[in-house]
C-alpha cells in the first residue's frame, strides 16, 4: 500500500474524464454517468483499480486474482482501459450465472461458475487476492461467504471490496427494512464501517484500507464534470466513511495464517 495516509486523494482521476471504454455501448453503466467527466458511479472500479495497482507494485510480480460476482465484466474492462494497468498471471471470473460470451469480449478468459451462497462453495484454487465489488450486499450471510473466499487466499494476500454504507447505529434497522421489500437478487444486507471491521476479524483478516466514496451523489449533474467536486467527495469519504453512500476497503491475510 501507499505510504500516504489518504492515498485516494493522490490517485489519478484524469483518465476518467475522456475514457472511451467506459462510454462505449458495451460498458454497463447508465447513460447519465457516461455523459459526465467524473461520474461517481465509476468510483467503484476506480478504487479497485488503484488498490490492485498498488498491490501489484508491492508484490513485484503478476498477481493471481479471483473476481467474485463479475456480472458483465466491467471491472476487468475498466482495468484494461486505465493507464499502465497491472498485469495478472490469472484472473478468474466467479459468478452463479456466467455470461461467458460477454465476459470474453471484456477480456476474461478463465471462468468458475458457482453460487457463493451454496453450502459447498469454494474457489477452485488458491489466489493472491480476490475482488468483491457490490456483491456482498446481495447475500443473506455475507460473513460466511467472505470466510469461504478468505480460506483460499494465500498468506499475505488481500481482499478488495465495496458496497453501500450507513452508520452502524442504523445498519440493523435498515437491514430489517430492505429484507422485507427486497426484489430477487436485490440488496438484503446492510453494512457500516464497524461491520467491515467485524467481518475482517471473523475471517482472521486485517483492514488495511477503508474509505467512503462521496458526500452527495449528483447523478449525471454538471457537478460531475468537475475534478474539484470529485476530490471533495473523496476527502469527505475519507473523513466520514460512515456517511450514507458507498464504502471501499482492502483486507489483508496475515502471513502467519498458514504457517
Amino acid at each position: 500500500m501507499s505510504t500516504n495516509v489518504l492515498p485516494q486523494l493522490h490517485w489519478d482521476l484524469s483518465f476518467l474524464a475522456d475514457n472511451p471504454t467506459v462510454r462505449s455501448k458495451r460498458f454497463g453503466i447508465p447513460a447519465e454517468a457516461k455523459s459526465v467527466r467524473y461520474p461517481i458511479r465509476l468510483l467503484r472500479y476506480w478504487f479497485g483499480y488503484h488498490l490492485l495497482r498498488e498491490e501489484a507494485v508491492r508484490a513485484s510480480q503478476p498477481l493471481e486474482v479471483a473476481e467474485i460476482g463479475v456480472h458483465t465484466g466491467q471491472m476487468l474492462e475498466f482495468l484494461h482501459s486505465a493507464p499502465n494497468p497491472p498485469s495478472f498471471a490469472k484472473w478468474t471470473a466467479v459468478d452463479a450465472v456466467m455470461l461467458t460470451e460477454k465476459l470474453r469480449k471484456a477480456g476474461y478468459d478463465d471462468f468458475f461458475e458457482a453460487n457463493l451462497e451454496a453450502a459447498d462453495f469454494g474457489l477452485p484454487c488458491d489466489y493472491d487476492g480476490a475482488v468483491l465489488l457490490h456483491i456482498l450486499e446481495h447475500l443473506f450471510e455475507p460473513e460466511e461467504a467472505l470466510k469461504k473466499v478468505a480460506a483460499r487466499i494465500r498468506p499475505g494476500g488481500f481482499l478488495i471490496g465495496g458496497f453501500p454504507v450507513v452508520p452502524d447505529v442504523l445498519a440493523k434497522i435498515r437491514e430489517g427494512q430492505v429484507r422485507k421489500t427486497a426484489a430477487p437478487m436485490g440488496h438484503v444486507s446492510v453494512f457500516s464501517p464497524a461491520r467491515v471491521r467485524r467481518m475482517a476479524a471473523s475471517c482472521g483478516l486485517e483492514v488495511e484500507f477503508m474509505a467512503g466514496a462521496y458526500c452527495i451523489r449528483s447523478k449525471g449533474s454538471s457537478l460531475e464534470n468537475s475534478a474539484l467536486w470529485a476530490r471533495f467527495n473523496l476527502l469527505w469519504g475519507a473523513m466520514c466513511p460512515w456517511w450514507p453512500g458507498e464504502i471501499y476497503w482492502m483486507m489483508r491475510k496475515p502471513r502467519a495464517a498458514r504457517e
